[in-house]
């Protein structure tokens, strides 16, 4: 048994040396150094809570939450419903499926700056494909990244674009369901609507609450778009017009490498850090009564 121990430690401790260098490690380390002064330039200088307390008073902290708080609350319901509607598309039987399942799971293992490149072509209200299509049916397109209302939207548009990923997940699921159970309820007279809440919901649940974690966790962490398409690349750039889009990510990094403030930024990592954690934690409570795993079925 002991050789077995030793052999188990063996086939893992890749991982484990490289989850203590690369990410524990770093993340002890950035949680002294929230309570210094520390800067890319010196050495740190221990101030205790101050840069705690700094960020209670922050306004710009509490405005880059915000923006964060929109954008999941829109993103993730917006990209769940859509990714489960694709997954019953894709498991319908119909001739060409690998093709077409293939097809809208490509964007979600495209490199997000090409993406984001792509969309700011999409989305200019000049020249860009939206705009253009929606002038062909006589309607006025919004101004998207350049309007402090349509910014965040837009983004959000932009994130559905990778659906695909998440409907892979649902895909398996919904493959997962008994026909039995679906063919027995349809003898016994429910239609598809009723077959669906009845039955296929509750089955494909645990994905269900894997894709809203998974979905949560990435929309708290929204940064490349926003870097990349609404001018976080410059100095001194708010993140979009009247700050619509400065994600607290996308704040972390301003701080951290631009005004090369890496203790304040720090504390920033460690504040979202709680927020995501607290937030899946919610996530997982809530659901603990409408999650249904076969084996407790069973």
């Amino acid at each position: 048994m002991k050789a077995e121990h030793r052999q188990g430690w063996l086939f893992v401790s890749p991982w484990v040396i490289g989850f203590a260098l690369l990410t524990a490690g770093p993340m002890l380390y950035s949680l002294y150094l929230s309570f210094t002064s520390a800067s890319l330039l010196s050495p740190p200088q221990w101030l205790g809570l101050e840069n705690y307390r700094r960020l209670a008073a922050d306004p710009l902290f509490y405005r880059s939450l915000g923006n964060t708080a929109a954008y999941a609350a829109m993103g993730v319901p917006a990209g769940l419903l859509l990714s489960l509607g694709l997954a019953l598309l894709l498991n319908a039987p119909v001739r060409g499926l690998g093709f077409f399942r293939t097809l809208f799971f490509l964007p979600s293992v495209t490199n997000t700056v090409a993406l984001s490149l792509l969309w700011l072509w999409l989305l200019n209200p000049e020249f860009g494909l939206l705009n253009a299509g929606l002038r062909a049916c006589g309607l006025a397109g919004p101004l998207w990244l350049q309007s402090e209302a349509w910014a965040k939207p837009a983004l959000v548009l932009m994130s559905l674009w990778t659906a695909g990923g998440q409907a892979v997940i649902f895909l398996a699921a919904l493959q997962g369901v008994p026909r039995e159970l679906t063919e027995a309820a349809a003898i016994d007279g429910a239609g598809p609507v009723r077959r669906f809440f009845a039955i296929t919901l509750p089955m494909i649940s645990p994905a269900l609450l894997f894709n809203l974690i998974m979905g949560l966790v990435g929309a708290l962490q929204v940064f490349t778009q926003a870097f990349v398409m609404t001018g976080g690349v410059q100095p001194g750039s708010e993140g979009g017009p009247n700050q619509a889009t400065l994600f607290i990510v996308l704040y972390i990094y301003k701080k951290a490498f631009q005004e090369f403030d890496m203790g304040y930024a720090s504390a920033l990592a460690w504040a979202l850090f709680v927020l995501i954690t607290g937030c899946s934690a919610l996530a997982f409570r809530l659901a603990r009564e409408r999650v249904h795993y076969e084996s407790e079925a069973a």
